[in-house]
């Protein structure tokens, strides 16, 4: 079984949400997820994503709610692309972004493939 890790993230409203990541790829949702919070800041479509923001990284996951449960990391990838694709925006280039949210969406595709898990 591989080694996995998990995001921590929290949403405006406190909400929490758990990304299930590779643990080689854990840290790249959580330095992607500061750039985008970075970034947003300087979007000024009128679509702008509410992102939540990663609060903390973990190896293991023992959840006592059973109402929770963790997101699979290229799910939310997924889910963060498309959000960032619909973003209608004149006079920020959004292209870098999405580059670098493609990227890792790639490279955990290729993983889940690697690990026949997809």
């Amino acid at each position: 079984m591989p080694e996995m890790s998990y995001i921590l993230l929290q949403k405006e409203q406190g909400d929490l949400q758990f990304v299930e990541m590779p643990a080689s790829h854990a840290y790249q949702l959580s330095a992607l997820n500061f750039r985008l919070h970075k970034e947003l800041t300087k979007l000024t479509a009128d679509n702008v994503p509410q992102l939540p923001r990663a609060i903390a990284e973990f190896r293991s996951l023992d959840l006592l709610d059973e109402n929770q449960s963790p997101i699979g990391g290229l799910h939310y990838v997924n889910e963060l692309e498309q959000t960032f694709a619909a973003i209608r925006e004149d006079s920020y280039p959004l292209i870098s972004l999405l580059t670098e949210i493609r990227a890792l969406q790639a490279q955990l595709e290729q993983w889940y493939e690697d690990e026949d898990m997809l």
